[in-house]
């Protein structure tokens, strides 16, 4: 069982339970800090909603938090494995945490006390820290037929794209799993690359395997290409070649994730001036723009999310605690 949540003002409230979240929840637990986590789905939910059969692309010793031993069967850890380990870190620790409680606005009391709500009340709160990632909200294409219900921006599994003409969209590591994984299961599979080539970054033990089965022909690849509108039974393509026409069953769009901006405006956090909307923040405490309100985890990096992970962030809760003891 978790710990009993204490009434009255909170020390630190924390929105967010992934491993950004649970990491400072621990280190508010060792503060002995009045805090709690407010989660708007399920523990690490950004976690469950990746692929059923993902594999991590680091070590289980570097996806460790509160010094809680992960252990996996090989190398690189498993979604499910990863869900289990989270899951153990809570009992752990016996955090906090309140699930299923999306958080629905923040204002700041005259006396300086956070007012923060939710679906299911409202809590009082000295300090806030946002630790709500970036995985919730996919990049559009923003393209016509995009809303279809043949268009996926989440991928689970191959099953259902058995013996279908699906389309993947986009060249990164994502896109390259679900183009072999789809195609290792039977699907005719076809890429659409804005780049002319697979994404540099790709992970080594990756990147031949895609490279070599476009270049047998056995996954089609349009480099240079964008999609230019999505039909229920075809999809219109912009290719170097001029417009090309696909007979298409299903478009799993892996375009990439961004921090929901709506819900942290609505917050008041505000963003600096650049290409990649990062959120204003203080590179020393992590303190934003708002007094006593704290950025923790991925979403410090704004649409550059390929720039922090679970492994370079977790040290995050460790100097948000320090600056509540100051």
């Amino acid at each position: 069982m978790q710990n009993s949540i204490k009434t009255g003002v909170l020390d630190l409230l924390i929105i967010g339970g992934g491993p950004s979240g649970l990491a400072l929840a621990i280190e508010a637990e060792k503060a002995k800090l009045n805090y709690l986590v407010i989660e708007k789905g399920v523990l690490v939910n950004s976690i469950f909603r990746f692929p059923a059969n993902m594999t991590f692309f680091s070590t289980s010793l570097n996806l460790e938090i509160g010094k809680v031993p992960f252990i996996s069967h090989v190398d690189k850890p498993t979604r499910k494995e990863a869900l289990e380990y989270y899951r153990r870190v809570l009992e752990s620790y016996q955090l906090k945490v309140k699930l299923y409680e999306p958080v629905l606005g923040m204002d700041r009391r005259t006396d300086g006390i956070y007012e923060v709500k939710t679906t299911k009340g409202s809590y009082a709160a000295r300090h806030v820290a946002v630790a709500t990632g970036f995985y919730d909200v996919p990049r559009l294409m923003n393209v016509p037929g995009e809303d279809l219900p043949k268009v996926k921006h989440f991928y689970d599994e191959a099953h259902p794209y058995v013996g279908q003409r699906v389309l993947v969209v986009g060249a990164a590591n994502s896109a390259c799993d679900v183009a072999l994984e789809t195609y290792y299961k039977g699907a005719e599979v076809t890429m659409c690359i804005r780049e002319g080539g697979i994404y540099e970054k790709v992970k080594y033990w990756i990147r031949p395997n895609i490279e070599n089965r476009i270049k047998e022909g056995s996954i089609k690849a349009f480099f240079n290409s964008t999609v230019k509108e999505i039909q229920p039974e075809a999809v219109l393509l912009t290719t170097p070649d001029g417009e090309v026409r696909l007979e298409n069953d299903f478009v799993l769009a892996m375009t990439g994730y961004q921090p929901d901006f709506v819900f942290l405006e609505k917050l008041g956090i505000q963003f600096n001036d650049d290409a990649q909307r990062t959120p204003m923040m203080n590179p020393d405490t992590f303190e934003s723009n708002l007094p006593g309100v704290y950025l923790a985890g991925v979403v410090q990096a704004g649409l550059d999310t390929s720039k922090l992970f679970i492994e370079n962030t977790r040290h995050h809760g460790e100097v948000i605690v320090r600056q509540l003891a100051v």
